[in-house]
C-alpha cells in the first residue's frame, strides 16, 4: 500500500473517518454518530479508537503521512484551539489540535470544514489541477473556502471565505451572526424550509401545506421533490436560492476573477432547480462575469470535471462539486501529505 493519511469530518450530527493513499484513493471509511450531549471527551474518544483502529489496519504496508481534521466553526490557525463552533456546543476554546495530538502522538492539523471541501474539490474533484479557485457549500449553512496557488487561503487569522455572511438583502432576515439578510438566510438547507412555512403562513402555498401536514421531518428536499413535480410554490423557493447565490457569486468573480467557482454541499443537488437563476443573475449584475462567460454555462457545470483552459480567453466556471459529502475527508486527508512534503 502507498503511504496513506488519515482524514476526518467531525459535523454535529456525523463523525467520518477515512484512510486515503497519497494517489487519492479511499482504502477505508468509518462512520459514526457524534454523540455531542455526551460531552466533547466522549466525540474525542470515538474519534481517537477509529483513527488507532484504521492507522494499526493499514500502519503495516504503508507509512501514515500524519492526520488531519475538518471542523466546523472558526479556528485559530496558530494555536489549533477552536475559538467558536454552532453545531459543537461547549467546545469554545478547546485545544482541539493540541488534546488529540496528546492522544495519537503524531501529528495532527486542524482545519475549518469548508476549507477541506474546497481542498478536496481542488485536488480531485471539480477543480482538479486548478491551482486557484473557490468553493461555496450549502448545508444547514452556508460555508466557504478559497484555495489559491494550491494552498488553502486563510487571510489574518483564519477566517477567509466566509461567503455565507455575505449580505443579499441589506434589511433582510435577521442572522444569527448579527448582520440582516446574509446569504445564509436564503441558500441553506434552513433557509429552503424557513421561506416554505413563510409561503405557507401566508395561504400562498397549498401544495407545500400539504407536504409539511405530512411529513414530520418536512425538509429542503421534501421542497425539492415538489419543484421538480414542478410545483410553482416550490419553484420559487429555489428561484431565489439561486439569485442570491448569483448575487454574491457576482461579487466574488468581480473581485477575484478566479477560472472555477464550485458549490457543494447536501443544497447542492437541487442544482437544477436553482443553477438557471445563478446565471440569470450573473449576466445581469457581473462585469467580468460577461466578459469570460462560457457560451452554455449549464453544459458547462453539468457535473463533469472542469478543464479550463490557460491563457487569453479562457472561461469562468460555475459548477457543481463531484465528491459529494466525501470532500471534506479527502480535503482533511491531503493536509499532512502537503505538511509532509514542505519538510
Amino acid at each position: 500500500m502507498n503511504k496513506f493519511s488519515i482524514g476526518v469530518d467531525l459535523g454535529g450530527t456525523n463523525l467520518r473517518i477515512a484512510a486515503v493513499d497519497e494517489t487519492g484513493h479511499l482504502v477505508e471509511k468509518v462512520t459514526l454518530g457524534t454523540k455531542v450531549s455526551l460531552g466533547r471527551d466522549h466525540v474525542l474518544n470515538d474519534m481517537c479508537e477509529a483513527i488507532q483502529r484504521l492507522s494499526q489496519k493499514y500502519g503495516n504496508s504503508g507509512a501514515l503521512f500524519g492526520i488531519g481534521i475538518g471542523v466546523p466553526g472558526i479556528i485559530d490557525m496558530q494555536t489549533g484551539l477552536l475559538r467558536e463552533s454552532p453545531n459543537l456546543p461547549g467546545w469554545a476554546d478547546y485545544p482541539v489540535r493540541d488534546e488529540i495530538e496528546r492522544r495519537l502522538n503524531t501529528m495532527v492539523i486542524l482545519e475549518n470544514d469548508a476549507n477541506v471541501a474546497a481542498f478536496g474539490e481542488q485536488w480531485l474533484g471539480a477543480a482538479k489541477e486548478q491551482e486557484d479557485m473557490a468553493m461555496l457549500t450549502l448545508g444547514t449553512g452556508v460555508g466557504g473556502g478559497l484555495v489559491l496557488g494550491g494552498k488553502i487561503w486563510h487571510g489574518m487569522n483564519g477566517m477567509a471565505g466566509e461567503f455565507g455572511h455575505s449580505t443579499v438583502e441589506p434589511e433582510g432576515q435577521p442572522c444569527g451572526c448579527g448582520n440582516r439578510g446574509c446569504l445564509e438566510q436564503y441558500a441553506s438547507a434552513t433557509a429552503v424550509v424557513r421561506m416554505a412555512r413563510e409561503a405557507i403562513a401566508q395561504n400562498e402555498a397549498c401544495t407545500l401545506a400539504r407536504a409539511a401536514h405530512a411529513d414530520a421531518e418536512f425538509s429542503a428536499k421534501s421542497i425539492y421533490n415538489l419543484a421538480i413535480q414542478g410545483d410553482e410554490d416550490a419553484r420559487r423557493i429555489f428561484r431565489r436560492v439561486g439569485r442570491a447565490l448569483g448575487i454574491v457569486l457576482s461579487a466574488m468573480v468581480n473581485a477575484l476573477n478566479l477560472p472555477i467557482y464550485v458549490i457543494g454541499g447536501g443544497v447542492a443537488s437541487a442544482w437544477d432547480a436553482f443553477g438557471p437563476a445563478i446565471f440569470e443573475e450573473l449576466r445581469h449584475r457581473c462585469m467580468v462575469y460577461a466578459a469570460t462567460a462560457p457560451a452554455d454555462p449549464l453544459a458547462s457545470a453539468a457535473g463533469a470535471s472542469a478543464h479550463v483552459e490557460p491563457g487569453p480567453g479562457r472561461k469562468t466556471i460555475i459548477t457543481r462539486a463531484l465528491l459529494g459529502s466525501d470532500a471534506g475527508l479527502y480535503g482533511a486527508a491531503r493536509l499532512p501529505m502537503i505538511a509532509e512534503a514542505k519538510r
